[in-house]
């Protein structure tokens, strides 16, 4: 149950969500971010649920619903997998999604992306996957991957709302205001294509240094923030003639 600060938070900061349909007419990308063990699996590592999340997995269930149809119309696919080396650390998180583990894989109703020809997958050592998406030369996979499909609309679906996925839009809005993702027009987030964690504060009084994370809240913050940098925000998603 949402409580009634948060329902109230809602109406000070509301998000206004559409209903999206694709078409053939406009050439869509989805972006899948970081849908992997170490932070969708129950038990699979210091940042994944300790238990059953039905946020989580609505939002793997309405991935899983999306990549899909994408890969039935041979439309593309980029997916972000968190993937890092155990002696960088990411503060203020502890080590999770250690390159080479089963954490940083696709959840198991993903992993059949791995052999489709549409699908871009992306190890990222960072928060950011726009960041995460530069290569040693200074190219950049993420941009390539605009350039290359003529992408005008990517529709972003993932885990955390307001970590990865808010910071990963952000980037891409900036770039595509500076021109730098020709012919990218829209960034769409997918509400009940993503989700977050939950640390309730009473959980979190008994960790050091542990910041509360009330999970409905933070997911409607993150939504907020996004839609309040330029992204669109929608709350279902068809697919057209």
């Amino acid at each position: 149950m949402v409580s009634p600060t948060i329902e109230l938070l809602k109406e000070e900061l509301p998000v206004n969500q559409e209903s999206l349909v694709l078409s053939e007419d406009v050439k869509t990308g989805l972006v899948l971010v970081d849908i992997v063990n170490g932070f969708c699996t129950v038990g699979s590592g210091n940042l994944a649920p300790t238990q059953p999340d039905e946020q989580i997995s609505g939002m793997v269930g309405e991935s899983v619903k999306l990549a899909r149809v994408f890969c039935e119309k041979k439309w593309p696919i980029f997916a972000f997998l968190d993937s890092h080396h155990p002696d960088i650390p990411e503060p203020p998180y502890p080590p999770h999604c250690i390159a080479g583990t089963n954490e940083s894989k696709l959840v198991p109703a993903l992993q059949w992306l791995e052999n489709e020809p549409n699908a871009t997958l992306r190890c990222k050592d960072c928060i950011d996957g726009f960041l995460g998406s530069i290569e040693k030369d200074g190219s950049n996979l993420f941009v390539d991957w605009v350039r290359n499909n003529q992408i005008k609309k990517i529709l972003v679906v993932g885990i955390c709302t307001d970590v990865c996925v808010l910071d990963f839009v952000c980037s891409t809005l900036s770039a595509r205001n500076r021109g730098f993702l020709v012919p990218l027009e829209d960034v769409i987030v997918y509400s009940n294509g993503c989700a977050t964690f939950d640390l309730p504060i009473h959980v979190a009084k008994t960790m050091k240094d542990a910041i509360a994370h009330p999970q409905e809240l933070m997911h409607h913050i993150g939504l907020y923030m996004a839609k309040g940098r330029g992204a669109k925000v929608v709350s279902e998603v068809s697919f057209g003639a």
